[in-house]
């Protein structure tokens, strides 16, 4: 498991609301693989992925690592350079249609593996874990958990890379495939009324103007 890059270009982040990217990105994290090999993994047109992987390289999200001469032509592998996170800045400043792009495409990506798992028994590990905790938290509250969820983060990252440091010197046999996915997110009706909020005063505020005028 690779640190996660602060990302604050807009074009970075505008990249990563295509759901195949985010796929892409996802499967070169922890291997390497060709566009070849990612179109046969992915259910998706090697054009395509050629493309996407194309971008995704000139962003500088993932890298060349060899090429590999096969019948007469020669075939590229590409690795993840990091795991990207945008950063609160960025967060804040990006347009809400990307916004709702980038959770989109993540959450596809999520709920795509999470089905699948689930499907064929990734729960069934008694020391496997689903929760989903509610609660009303103040201003303060939201950050002290923000921030607990963060700290938690680079844990994970840190036990991750310790245990693949392992795997490699004692090969895959006893090693998992894992997902930990963490999310922190407010109500459907809050995002609601403050969306209608921001609206009302958007209009208030044009009908101001005019009467300015």
């Amino acid at each position: 498991m690779k640190p996660q890059s602060d990302i604050s270009d807009p074009r970075i982040i505008k990249a990563l609301t295509h759901p195949l990217r985010i796929q892409i990105l996802a499967a070169l994290d922890e291997r390497t693989a060709s566009p070849s090999e990612l179109a046969d993994e992915l259910k998706a047109p090697l054009g395509n992925v050629s493309y996407h992987v194309r971008q995704l390289a000139g962003l500088g999200l993932i890298k060349l690592v060899k090429r590999t001469p096969r019948r007469g032509a020669i075939e590229h592998h590409y690795k993840a350079v990091g795991r990207p996170q945008i950063t609160d800045d960025a967060w804040a400043g990006t347009p809400a249609t990307v916004k709702n792009a980038v959770v989109g495409a993540a959450l596809g990506d999520v709920g795509t593996a999470v089905t699948a798992a689930a499907a064929a028994g990734g729960f069934s590990r008694p020391d496997s874990h689903l929760t989903r905790t509610q609660a009303k938290l103040d201003e303060r509250g939201w950050k002290e958990l923000d921030k607990e969820l963060n700290a938690t983060l680079k844990r994970v990252q840190k036990i991750a890379d310790e245990a693949g440091k392992r795997v490699s010197k004692s090969g895959d046999d006893g090693a998992h495939d894992a997902t930990v996915v963490m999310m922190l997110f407010g109500s459907a009706d809050e995002a609601e009324a403050a969306a209608s909020a921001k609206s009302n005063g958007s209009a208030k505020s044009k009908k101001r103007a005019r009467a300015r005028a």
